[in-house]
């Protein structure tokens, strides 16, 4: 496989950009090798600066959910775009995208736009100790919520994929404030409380994890949650920034049928464009400036042509058959993965959730962070590797979830499940 251009392209970047990529996961560091520079992409699919076409299923880390340049998203966007590409001003397209977003989510009366999800979370987290008077929040280990300082604190993604603990230039009593708790584990939530009972301002959570891989939530842990948040006086907040719309209409808030105080969303609320929301009842939304006292602003909150992008996808996945369809893929990949690993005595574990997937090279079953760490992370740079020769790419971290698409086909997932095959049978001959 060709990667001249994508060398030339990454010695160029590393001039001018931090290891020359803008979001460092995206340098390939764990995997090794030269991160493939993207060309264009169509439907499942993408195509590099040397002309190799791949099996996508980062998805831009979740907003695809339709597959690149989607023909009603390309639409939406060339009809925003002859009527300008920002104001500063109010338009009816925040409204409109904020009308279909608190008609699917359960909890939220209210939403505010914002252009990321650390933008998001940062601001509910403020909103959270403002109306609670408290300082400490507590967070779970392996969670990724932004790179707010307080967030850091035994995050995921790229911050577990690098192996770095947190971050310099975050100062001390930032994380001192921050209590850690490990994933579906209740009792040392209790616990906490139990310590900190009138200080902790609210509890925030990926409801299904997808940033240590994919974590779902064991039966009685979100419920659990929102039992210990409502006796302690402290507000649940959701991190649906991956989830939302991405594993039901609804986000796992309708899946699981518990409601948070707080939620925040992106990737798919954009339709692939920088958006990102956070909402709630109406009673704690009222707080945020103008109508209240809690202040938050941004000087592309609410891009039309963002608004326009999300709009559009949310529509099409509200389409009947949708999430069924997306729900069925990533069984089949998920299955497949277990399948093809079973057959060369690999240790491998794997679920999924609507349009959402992961797998660990662990023999399982993986509830919670340590355990995540304890998959073997060289099986999968041997993997990551062996996929991408064979034309599939994958996130280029183990601590990352998957996604599939509508553009996806079955003739996707079984090309796909071929090179699992092969690479698998490679890895297993090698040992």
């Amino acid at each position: 496989m060709a990667t001249r251009r994508s060398r030339q392209l990454f010695r160029r970047a590393r001039r001018v950009i931090p290891g020359g990529v803008n979001s460092p996961v995206r340098a390939f560091g764990s995997v090794g090798g030269v991160p493939r520079f993207v060309d264009h992409a169509r439907g499942a699919r993408i195509f590099d600066a040397d002309g190799n076409e791949y099996i996508d299923y980062v998805g831009s880390w979740g907003p695809m959910i339709l597959g690149h340049a989607a023909p009603p998203v390309l639409r939406a966007l060339r009809a925003a775009l002859k009527r300008g590409t920002s104001f500063g001003a109010p338009t009816e397209s925040e409204t409109h995208l904020a009308e279909l977003i608190c008609g699917a989510l359960p909890s939220v009366e209210q939403v505010r736009m914002v252009s990321s999800g650390t933008e998001a979370t940062m601001s509910a987290l403020r909103l959270a100790r403002a109306v609670t008077g408290r300082s400490r929040i507590l967070k779970f280990e392996g969670c990724y919520h932004g790179h707010a300082d307080s967030l850091l604190v035994g995050a995921g993604s790229g911050v577990a994929t690098l192996g770095i603990p947190g971050s310099p230039g975050v100062p001390q009593a930032f994380t001192e404030l921050t209590v850690q708790a490990p994933f579906n584990a209740l009792d040392a939530v209790q616990g906490a409380f139990e310590r900190w009972r009138d200080e902790i301002a609210c509890v925030i959570v990926e409801p299904v994890a997808g940033n240590m891989g994919m974590v779902a939530p064991e039966p009685g842990f979100l419920p659990g949650l929102r039992e210990l948040c409502d006796r302690y006086g402290a507000l649940l907040i959701f991190d649906e920034v991956m989830t939302g719309f991405r594993v039901a209409w609804g986000g796992a808030q309708r899946l699981f049928d518990v409601k948070p105080d707080l939620t925040c969303l992106g990737k798919v609320v954009g339709g692939g464009l920088p958006a990102a929301a956070y909402g709630g009842r109406r009673e704690l939304m009222e707080q945020m400036a103008p109508e209240g006292p809690v202040y938050q602003a941004g000087t592309l909150s609410g891009n039309p042509l963002a608004m326009a992008a999300g709009a559009e996808t949310l529509r099409e996945l509200a389409r009947p058959g949708s999430y069924e369809k997306l729900g069925a893929l990533a069984d089949q990949l998920a299955t497949g993965l277990r399948e093809a690993a079973a057959e060369v005595e690999i240790p491998l574990c794997s679920q999924s959730l609507g349009g959402m997937f992961g797998f660990f090279f662990h023999a399982g079953p993986v509830h919670d962070f340590e355990q995540a760490r304890q998959a073997d992370a060289a099986c999968f740079q041997r993997f990551f590797r062996g996929m991408l020769k064979r034309g599939v790419y994958l996130a280029p971290s183990p601590f990352e979830a998957g996604f599939v698409s509508l553009a996806h086909r079955p003739a996707d997932l079984r090309a796909t499940l071929a090179a699992t095959r092969a690479t698998l049978a490679s890895i297993a001959r090698a040992r």
